[in-house]
């Protein structure tokens, strides 16, 4: 039995992650007999400066999974972001000096309310919720996460999109400076993601501006990210400077790269199989090397409350 001295022991690993979700279950059930025993949300979302800083006056959210979350060094040490390496662990070492302040948000295209916003001025507006998500990446591989986000869907509606906008695009910083693996044409930078105006607009996706009750580390985005729970991982774009309103489906990273094998819609499917491996099972990091990978679920899960956007979308062409 390995027996760790005080030095060793991660902060992660001070709190168990049980009590951690037993804490935000009775927060919960606070916020459902009386919402105002949380933060007033007139006060709207304050994103502290500095990593780690904690986030004050986040709600619990109702569209939270009941599963436990994966550990802190688990979510924050295994990342695809390509554009501080390729590695997994790559992001965490590369991203350390990573500043995301001062930040700004370009908005354009279909929709009244468009210019450059100060990435504080853009979120106050809205409530932090905690959102506890199961997350599938298209390696698969798979995390329960906690992130704090603001609803993607109040903030389409409080920009007022035109009824030419059919499609929400996102662009990444494109800063090689900054992100050394932009340095390595691995893709066409800058990074770029889009979904329809109709998954935008669904109740579950969020930008996420942390996760663990903290600002949301280098490595998983900072400072503002999109989380779409039923898409695999590459559709959640880190590090957002432009949101676009457009009539036409957006051009995305992964799809401009290798469309054989990455589609637009990118929908959890269990049925429809990467070029080069299975997507049926999946194994969750953090589980024992010999457990038994776990069926992938349709939508990851989501069905209920995504299914009817995709009614008569044949989802083995539109994958």
């Amino acid at each position: 039995m390995l027996i760790k001295k005080p030095s060793d022991i991660r902060p992660s690993e001070i709190t168990s992650h049980d009590n951690y979700l037993n804490r935000r279950e009775f927060i919960r059930a606070g916020a459902i007999a009386g919402g105002s025993l949380l933060a007033s949300s007139a006060l709207g979302a304050v994103i502290p400066e500095g990593q780690l800083a904690k986030l004050e006056g986040v709600r619990a959210s109702a569209f939270s999974t009941g599963e436990s979350p994966n550990s802190y060094d688990d979510i924050t040490t295994y990342n695809n972001y390509y554009e501080f390496g390729t590695g997994k662990g790559d992001p965490v070492v590369y991203a350390r000096d990573f500043e995301p302040r001062p930040w700004t948000i370009r908005v354009e295209g279909h929709a009244e309310k468009t210019g450059t916003f100060d990435l504080d001025d853009f979120v106050k507006p809205f409530d932090l919720e905690e959102r506890i998500y199961r997350m599938r990446c298209v390696e698969a591989w798979s995390m329960v996460i906690p992130w704090v986000g603001i609803s993607l869907a109040e903030v389409v509606k409080h920009l007022q999109p035109t009824s030419k906008a059919k499609y929400v695009a996102f662009e990444t910083l494109n800063d090689p400076d900054r992100m050394p693996g932009l340095r390595r044409r691995v893709l066409d930078w800058p990074y770029r993601e889009g979904l329809t105006i109709a998954e935008a607009t669904n109740p579950l996706p969020i930008l996420a501006v942390g996760l663990y009750g903290e600002v949301l580390p280098n490595q998983n985005g900072a400072p503002i990210r999109l989380v779409v729970p039923w898409k695999y991982g590459f559709k959640g774009i880190k590090s957002i400077v432009t949101i676009r309103f457009t009539e036409r489906m957006p051009k995305t990273s992964w799809n401009m790269s290798q469309p054989r094998e990455y589609g637009f819609y990118a929908n959890v499917n269990p049925e429809v199989n990467h070029p080069r491996w299975s997507q049926a099972r999946e194994r969750r990091i953090g589980a024992s090397v010999f457990a038994t990978k776990q069926p992938t679920l349709m939508f990851n899960g989501y069905g209920d409350e995504v299914a009817h956007l995709y009614d008569g979308l044949d989802l083995r062409r539109n994958f």
